[in-house]
Parts: structure tokens; C-alpha cells; sequence
């Protein structure tokens, strides 16, 4: 009788730590950019508030002078290049703009008070408590996305601890720490939290497809390709769940056709009306409503790099961040018809099977977008950036992962494997910042005696350092 209760107070107990680690970690968060791309979403924001138009040169020009981002090829690509119509090319999507953009107005109208009762404050868009706006708020919807995901994974397992315990794995143990707190400039973390939001609605809608249901997973899936183009692949799970769903329930007499097609047309329709903004600002900047064929000039439809970005050893997916595989493995354990669990809550195995299965599929969309692109490696980045949109995938894969271990040796060694991949993504952050390791590219035999030898040994030092001097980590040459 009282069980349900203390379900609830566990629950939530869990999400209180979590809200307070993360609180805990703010002060890790980097108020800086450092690279073209961070640039390039921030733009969107600081000229359509304070210019009112998509002329980003003024805003090009400010980062190019203050030395940010120059070895890039910054100044041929972004001050000397013109698009079709004439102006300066910024060749991201404006999603992560959206996003950022609350928390930014509201700081522009905090530093005007501030500044009319005489603090030194310039309210020119670019000062620190703009920047600090835009980083802070990408480490919140990163957390949001890592939230998202356990309540996701919950939904789908029944089994709070499990995905828990899960998010915390992959909040540490994936490339989506770094872009919250070390380079939270990127769009990356936005990514996940647009994506774990699709997914949660798409957990939701499917149970009837309402007519509500379906608008609102067409809007979150436009957030999603406003934020990451690539990131609107992942709405192929849902359509095709969506078909197979509506085809049972014409079958059954559950569905009328007309109200399959009337959903149908609703859902494009909130998808098609809620993209307006980016197909706006494609025909501002390229006179036409598609992206620069600079960035379609990198797409081989083929995708002849799709088993690069799973297991290349120098710049895959697996090699980059190994919680990815028991991920993928419990998405597949999940799909095949195991049972993990014996809890009542969450989907009955049948449609606990059939959501793994789209949630593959959704998966494997990313990793062929990503191997089709010349840029496969994303080489000069950290990890397999173009991936953490998965983030809730991979909550749930390590949920089930968890769940499914009933054996105790079994559960050492699932527990020991998790815990080094965790080491090995927060000592390839070490590596990466302070420049011990080939940013191009890894080299694992060289990164496993940095990760297990080097950084512990460096760890006082890089920790003062961290506290004290982190701008030093940005620097080309590993310290003395």
C-alpha cells in the first residue's frame, strides 16, 4: 500500500541530486568562444536583436579583431567570401539562436537597468554578460537533454534507477560534458535537448496519435533541423512508427482513413509552418530556401563513411566514446525481444521492442547523415560531435543495459566497463585542452598512456589550473 508512495519519493530524491549536481557544476562552465562556429550561432542572435537584419559582418568583424577564431581561415571564409545575395556567408542553422534567444533578451534588459544606475557595463551584445548568457544557457538545455533522457528511458523501462543511474553514465561519460561546460558555444548540447524533447513527445503521442500529439511532434521535429540540419533525419522513427501504427489501426477499425490523413497533413503542416525561420533566413542569405551548396557540396548520398563514424580507431564513434557500445547493445538486446526487466510499469515488452526498433532506426540515421559527409571525422573537434544529439539514445540503451544484468560477476564487470569508459572520456578532455593529445585525430595506444599514466599524475596541477587559469587550456602546446 505504501509502496507506490515511496516509488514516488525515490523518484523523486533521484532528481533532486541530479538539479543539485548540476547546480554544483556551474561554475565549470567556460564563458568564452573560441572557434568560427560559435561564432556563427551567436550572430544569428546579436544581429537580429540588435540590428534587426542578418548582416553579420559588424558581428565577424568584432570577433576578427579581438583575435577569436583566426586560425580557422576566419577572415577568407567569413569577412572576404559573399553569398549569391550579397551577404556574409554563416552557414548554421538559427535553432540554437531560438534557443539562447530568451536568455539573452532578458540579459540585455538586466545589463540597460544595470547601466542606468551607473554600472560600467557596455550593452553592446558582446560584453561578458552576453556571452555568459548563451553559455549558461546551452549548459541548461544540456542538462535538460540528460533530464529528458532519464525520463525517456523511464517511460520505456519503468525502472527510475536504472535510467538514473544511466544519465549520470552518459553525462560523464560522452562528448556532451565537453560541449556543456568547455565549449558550450556549439550548438551540440541545444542538439541533444531538441532531440530528447522529440523523443519524450514522440513517447507520448504515439500512445493515441491525437491530433495534438502529432502537431506537436511536427513543431519539435522543426526544432530539430533548425538547431542541427541533420538532426531532422531522426523523424523518420516516428513516421514510420506513425505508418505502421495507423496501418494496425485501419486494420482493426480503430483508424478511419480521413483521420490518418487529416493527422498526417496537421503534423507536416506544424512541421512546415514552425521551419519558417530557417527557410527565411536561407532566402536572406542564398536566395533560395535550401542551405549553401557549400554545405550540400559535402554530402555524398551514398554515405561511403558509415562504418568510419561507428569504428574508425582513429576518429569512430566507439573508439572516441565506449559507453556507446553497451548503448547499442542495449537498444539491440531491447529490439530482439528480451526482457531486462520483470517491472509492471512502463510499455509491455511488445511495444518496449517495437520503440528499441525506432530508436535504432533513428540512430542509424545519424550515423549515415555523418558518414556521408566529406567532413566525416570532424577532425580539430571533440568527438564525434555530430552524434551528441543521441544523447537520449544512449540513456536509454545504458538503462536497459543496467536492467538487463542480473548475474553479480556480470554486474562487476558492466560496472568496471562503464566506469573506464567514463575515465577515458573525461581524460581525453584533459588531452584535448591542455594539447597533449592530436586533436585531429586519436591515436589510442598513445591516449590510453596519457589517460592512465599522464592525468593522474597532472591531476593537482590541471585542476589549479582549471580553477585559476583556464583559458590555458585552449593553448596549442601541452605544459612543461
Amino acid at each position: 500500500m505504501h509502496f507506490p508512495q515511496l516509488g514516488e519519493r525515490l523518484r523523486a530524491a533521484r532528481s533532486m541530486v541530479l538539479i543539485v549536481v548540476f547546480l554544483l557544476s556551474l561554475p565549470a562552465v567556460t564563458v568564452r568562444f573560441y572557434a568560427s562556429d560559435e561564432i556563427e550561432y551567436f550572430a544569428y542572435l546579436r544581429s537580429m536583436w540588435f540590428d534587426g537584419d542578418l548582416s553579420f559582418d559588424n558581428e565577424y568583424r568584432y570577433f576578427y579583431d579581438r583575435g577569436i577564431a583566426r586560425g580557422w581561415r576566419f577572415k577568407e571564409t567569413f569577412l572576404d567570401g559573399e553569398t549569391a545575395t550579397g551577404r556574409r556567408f554563416n552557414f548554421a542553422p538559427v535553432g540554437t539562436a531560438i534557443l539562447w534567444s530568451p536568455f539573452y533578451i532578458l540579459t540585455d534588459a538586466g545589463v540597460r537597468v544595470a547601466r542606468s544606475v551607473g554600472a560600467p557595463i557596455l550593452a553592446d551584445g558582446y560584453s561578458t554578460p552576453y556571452i555568459a548568457s548563451v553559455v549558461y544557457a546551452s549548459a541548461l538545455y544540456g542538462f535538460l537533454a540528460i533530464v529528458l533522457s532519464a525520463y525517456a528511458a523511464s517511460l520505456v523501462m519503468g525502472n527510475s534507477g536504472a535510467a538514473t543511474a544511466a544519465a549520470f553514465s552518459v553525462w560523464l561519460g560522452t562528448p556532451i560534458l565537453f560541449y556543456m561546460y568547455l565549449a558550450p558555444g556549439f550548438s551540440h548540447a541545444c542538439s541533444a535537448f531538441a532531440v530528447g524533447a522529440f523523443v519524450v513527445m514522440w513517447l507520448h503521442a504515439r500512445r493515441d496519435w491525437s491530433l495534438r500529439g502529432v502537431v506537436a511532434l511536427g513543431a519539435a521535429a522543426a526544432l530539430m533541423g533548425m538547431v542541427r540540419e541533420q538532426d531532422v533525419f531522426i523523424a523518420a522513427g516516428p513516421a514510420v512508427d506513425f505508418v505502421m501504427s495507423a496501418s494496425r489501426g485501419l486494420r482493426a477499425g480503430v483508424f478511419r482513413l480521413p483521420a490518418v490523413i487529416g493527422r498526417a497533413a496537421a503534423g507536416t503542416v506544424a512541421f512546415a509552418v514552425c521551419f519558417l525561420p530557417q527557410v527565411l533566413s536561407y532566402l536572406v542569405l542564398f536566395g533560395k530556401p535550401a542551405p549553401s551548396t557549400t554545405v550540400q557540396s559535402k554530402m555524398t548520398w551514398t554515405s561511403p563513411h558509415t562504418w568510419h563514424v561507428l569504428a574508425s580507431p582513429a576518429n569512430g564513434l566507439l573508439f572516441w566514446t565506449p559507453l556507446a557500445l553497451p548503448a547499442l547493445i542495449g537498444l539491440m538486446w531491447l529490439a530482439v525481444g528480451r526482457r531486462p526487466l520483470a517491472s509492471t510499469e512502463g510499455l509491455v515488452p511488445r511495444e518496449r521492442r517495437h520503440v528499441a526498433l525506432m530508436c535504432l532506426v533513428m540512430v542509424m540515421t545519424q550515423i549515415y547523415v555523418g558518414g556521408a559527409l566529406d567532413t566525416w571525422a570532424g577532425a580539430g573537434s571533440f568527438g564525434q560531435r555530430r552524434l551528441v544529439g543521441l544523447t537520449v539514445f544512449f540513456v536509454l540503451g545504458v538503462a536497459v543495459f543496467f536492467a538487463a544484468i542480473h548475474r553479480r560477476w556480470m554486474a562487476y564487470g558492466a560496472y568496471a566497463f562503464v566506469a573506464l569508459a567514463v575515465w577515458w572520456n573525461l581524460g581525453l578532455t584533459a588531452q584535448f585542452g591542455t594539447g597533449l593529445m592530436n586533436r585531429q585525430r586519436l591515436e589510442p595506444a598513445r591516449n590510453a598512456y596519457h589517460n592512465f599514466v599522464t592525468i593522474p599524475r597532472w591531476l593537482p596541477a590541471l585542476t589549479y589550473r582549471f580553477l585559476v587559469d583556464r583559458s590555458s587550456f585552449y593553448q596549442r602546446h601541452p605544459p612543461p
